[in-house]
C-alpha cells in the first residue's frame, strides 16, 4: 500500500461523511465543521507518514485552495437570499457591515498593540484578517435554500447570512491598509497612506467589484431566464455546475478589472436571483454550490486539524489566545449589540446576531494572501497564523456546539409568541 492508495480512500471517506454528516448532526449540538476539524486532529496523531501541512512554506497553495472555497460560498449565499435588496430590508447587514465590522476591526487592532505589542501595521493586519464572518461553519444559522416567499427569511439567518456574503469583500480594504501602513511606515505609524487607500483601494476597487457583480449578474440573469434560443436559456435544462461558471466569470472579470472579485460574486449571486426571484432553477443551482462548498469546506478544515497537531499553536502566546477569546467572546457580540440600536428586531434576535459572528476559511484566505504580498510581516508570520488558526478553532467549537440548541430555542419562542420578542 502506498500514500496515494491511502489518501485515495480517505478521500472517499470524507466526501461520504460529508454528505451524510450534515443530516446526521442537523439540530445537534455538534457541527460536521467540528468533525472533521477533529478528524484532522486525531489522524495528524496517529504514527503514519503523512505529509505535514505548513502555512507559510506553502502560502500559495493555501491562499489558492481558500479562495475557492470562499467564492463557491459567496455565489450560494447569494442565491439562497430570499429577501430582494433594499436600503430599509437590509438595515440589519447594513448595521453590521457599516458599524459592527469597523468597530471589530479598530477594538481588535487596539487589543494587539496592547496585549502583543505588535506594530500598528501588523496589528490592524490580524484585526483585518478576523474581521469577515462565515456561517457556512454553523449552518443553523445561515438562510437555508431559496424559497418563493422573502419571508421564509428570518431576520437573525438573514442579517448573518448577508453579513458574510458582503463582509467578505468588504474586509479586504482592510488588509490593503495594513500592508500600505507597512510600506510606508514599517514598524512605526504614518498617515501618508490614507488618501490613496481611501481613493484607490476602498472606493474604486469597491465600485468596480459592485458594478462587475451587477452587469454580469443581469447578463447572467438574461441568459438563464430569458433567452430565446433554448439552447442559451439554461434554466430549462437545470444545469448545476452553472453556477461555477458563473463565479468563477464574475471573480475573474472583477480581478483582472482591479477590482474585488469577492464583491463581484456575492453581488452576482443577488442579481441572478433577482432577475427571476421565484424559479426552481435557483434551487439547482444553490444545492450544486451548496455540495462543492461542503466538500471544500470539509477537506480545509480536516488539513486545519492536521496543522493544529503538528504545531500549528506552538506560536500562540497567551496574550495571543486571550485575544482570540475575547474577539470571540467580547468584541463581536458588543460591537455587533451596539450596531443593532433602534432596529424593528426583538432583543433574542439582537443577542443571537450579535453572538454568531463565526471565524472561518476567509480569515485564512486573508493571512495568506497578505504575507504573499510583502515581507514587512514575516517575522511575526508563525505568531499570526497560530493566532488565526486558534480564533478559527473556537469559533467552530463554540459556535458549533452553540448553534442548533440556540436557534431551536429562539425558533421555538417565536412559534409561542409569534412576534417578535
Amino acid at each position: 500500500m502506498t500514500i496515494s492508495d491511502a489518501v485515495y480512500a480517505a478521500i472517499g471517506v470524507g466526501a461520504l461523511a460529508a454528505a451524510v454528516l450534515p443530516r446526521l448532526v442537523f439540530r445537534r449540538p455538534l457541527s460536521m465543521p467540528m468533525v472533521f476539524l477533529a478528524a484532522g486532529t486525531a489522524v495528524a496523531l496517529l504514527p503514519l507518514p503523512l505529509p505535514v501541512v505548513d502555512p507559510m512554506g506553502q502560502r500559495l497553495w493555501v491562499e489558492h485552495a481558500t479562495e475557492v472555497c470562499v467564492i463557491i460560498s459567496l455565489m450560494g449565499a447569494g442565491l439562497a437570499l430570499n429577501r430582494p435588496f433594499g436600503l430599509r430590508r437590509w438595515a440589519g447587514p447594513w448595521r453590521l457591515l457599516g458599524l459592527a465590522m469597523p468597530l471589530t476591526i479598530a477594538a481588535t487592532t487596539l487589543l494587539a498593540i496592547t496585549l502583543l505589542g505588535w506594530p500598528p501595521a501588523a496589528a490592524l493586519l490580524v484585526a483585518a484578517v478576523l474581521a469577515p464572518t462565515d456561517p457556512v461553519l454553523a449552518a443553523e444559522v445561515r438562510v437555508g435554500e431559496p424559497a418563493d416567499s422573502e419571508e421564509d427569511d428570518d431576520e437573525v439567518r438573514f442579517s448573518l447570512t448577508a453579513e458574510a456574503g458582503l463582509n467578505d469583500g468588504l474586509a479586504f480594504p482592510f488588509v490593503l491598509a495594513a500592508i500600505a501602513l507597512a510600506a510606508v511606515a514599517g514598524g512605526g505609524w504614518s498617515a501618508g497612506w490614507i488618501g490613496p487607500w481611501v481613493l484607490g483601494d476602498l472606493l474604486a476597487k469597491t465600485a468596480i467589484g459592485v458594478l462587475t457583480g451587477l452587469a454580469t449578474g443581469r447578463l447572467l440573469g438574461w441568459m438563464f431566464f430569458r433567452a430565446r434560443p433554448s439552447a442559451v436559456r439554461l434554466s430549462e435544462h437545470l444545469e448545476g455546475f452553472v453556477a461555477l461558471g458563473a463565479t468563477f466569470l464574475a471573480y475573474g472579470i472583477a480581478e483582472l478589472a482591479h477590482g474585488y472579485g469577492f464583491l463581484a460574486v456575492f453581488v452576482t449571486a443577488c442579481s441572478i436571483r433577482a432577475a427571476e426571484r421565484t424559479h426552481g432553477y435557483h434551487k439547482v443551482l444553490h444545492e450544486f454550490t451548496e455540495q462543492i462548498e461542503r466538500l471544500l469546506t470539509a477537506f480545509l478544515l480536516f488539513l486545519l486539524g492536521t496543522y493544529l497537531a503538528n504545531g500549528g499553536l506552538s506560536s500562540l502566546s497567551w496574550p495571543a489566545a486571550f485575544l482570540g477569546l475575547l474577539l470571540i467572546l467580547a468584541v463581536r457580540p458588543i460591537t455587533a449589540w451596539i450596531s443593532q440600536a433602534r432596529l424593528p428586531i426583538g432583543p433574542r434576535e439582537r443577542i443571537v446576531t450579535s453572538a454568531f459572528g463565526i471565524r472561518g476559511i476567509g480569515s485564512l484566505f486573508y493571512l495568506s494572501y497578505a504575507l504573499g504580498q510583502t515581507d514587512a510581516f514575516a517575522a511575526l508570520g508563525d505568531q499570526m497564523w497560530s493566532l488565526v488558526a486558534f480564533t478559527v478553532l473556537i469559533s467552530v467549537v463554540v459556535h458549533g456546539t452553540a448553534a442548533a440548541p440556540t436557534i431551536i430555542r429562539l425558533d421555538r419562542l417565536r412559534g409561542r409568541t409569534n412576534q417578535p420578542p
